[in-house]
């Protein structure tokens, strides 16, 4: 059976879904590191803890390090908990993402939750990006503070992913919902991925465009993740069929964001939401099809940044924004 057979396996599926709690995500099953995961590199940087769900990830002169799952899969729930790198973090990049960029170099699609380190005294932010179909030339970054300090304790960070919605969430509270359009096209991601996290030095663009970059005197960085969760549809490599085996608690997966939801997700983006790609008018003069511009945010980005958001004049030269690309090209990098 093909990958179109696949889909249909999937979407029957999708039968035993149900809109959920907000906190009932939490009654999904935590994998051991070793069943759902395998080191990336970094050799010794990595540590399974004795429980063998939870796993330390580090940076240092040396190298950074990461971690890959086992399956592909088409369409998911998929969550870690993670705490954060304290004190000093410009530079280090820690990302949560799914991927297929050693399978589709030229088509690629992406998913990313990436967080970006800052200079004593300043918050980490959040990126998510979305690719599709090697999309590279249209970012779709979306950057936000949070209302909580990441390095202090864990929380939860999860994508889902269907054929028609991408939603980011913290804590079990959505912050971004992507709608496939049909204006997108193929830049929605729509071909097996695999999950990833890494920990690596972004010197050249993550802590203002590359102005503060990663000081080994601190090293080394260590991120740690657990309470990991693998739920969607693996996928067979080779025959790309689709096989999805967790109908029995698929109660638990979100179909989409619930009133009460969507209340939270909108404060939250009122409140701690700081770039969005559709608004940026130096990068882009007229939005991508797929955004649906709010006033309301409009107005409070322009403030915020009257040159990004208001199409004013740069003095300072322009302000980068990129993902981490493929893994095996960031694993090249160490």
């Amino acid at each position: 059976m093909g990958l179109g057979g696949g889909l249909v396996t999937f979407f029957l599926c999708l039968l035993f879904f149900a809109a959920p709690s907000a906190s009932s995500t939490n009654l999904l099953p935590i994998i051991p590191f070793d069943e759902g995961y395998a080191p990336l590199f970094g050799d010794n940087n990595l540590v399974i803890h004795r429980d063998g769900k939870t796993v330390h990830l580090s940076l240092d002169e040396r190298t950074g390090s990461g971690f890959v799952s086992h399956d592909l899969y088409l369409h998911g729930y998929f969550s870690a908990s993670i705490k954060l790198p304290a004190d000093y973090t410009a530079g280090v990049v820690v990302a949560f993402y799914m991927s297929n960029g050693d399978m589709f170099q030229n088509n690629h699609d992406e998913i990313d939750f990436e967080f970006l380190g800052n200079i004593r005294g300043k918050d980490w932010r959040i990126q998510t990006n979305v690719y599709g179909n090697g999309s590279t030339s249209i970012g779709r970054e979306e950057r936000y503070g949070l209302w909580f300090d990441p390095a202090e304790d864990f929380h939860q960070y999860s994508i889902l992913w269907t054929d028609s919605q991408i939603i980011f969430y913290v804590d079990n509270v959505p912050i971004r919902e992507i709608k496939r359009t049909e204006s997108m096209g193929g830049d929605f991601p729509s071909k097996p991925m695999t999950l990833y996290a890494t920990i690596w030095d972004a010197s050249d663009w993550a802590t203002n465009g590359g102005k503060y970059r990663v000081n080994y005197k601190y090293a080394p960085y260590v991120a740690e993740f657990s309470d990991l969760v693998l739920h969607g549809c693996a996928v067979d490599p080779i025959e790309h069929e689709a096989k999805c085996d967790n109908a029995q608690t698929s109660k638990a997966v979100p179909t989409g964001v619930t009133p009460a939801q969507r209340i939270k997700m909108e404060n939250f983006r009122k409140k701690h939401m700081t770039y969005s790609y559709c608004y940026d008018k130096v990068r882009y003069k007229v939005p991508p099809t797929e955004c649906l511009i709010n006033p309301q945010e409009a107005e409070r980005l322009r403030k915020f940044d009257p040159v990004t958001f208001g199409g004013g004049r740069r003095r300072h030269g322009k302000r980068h924004y990129r993902s981490r690309g493929s893994q095996a090209e960031e694993a090249a990098a160490f």
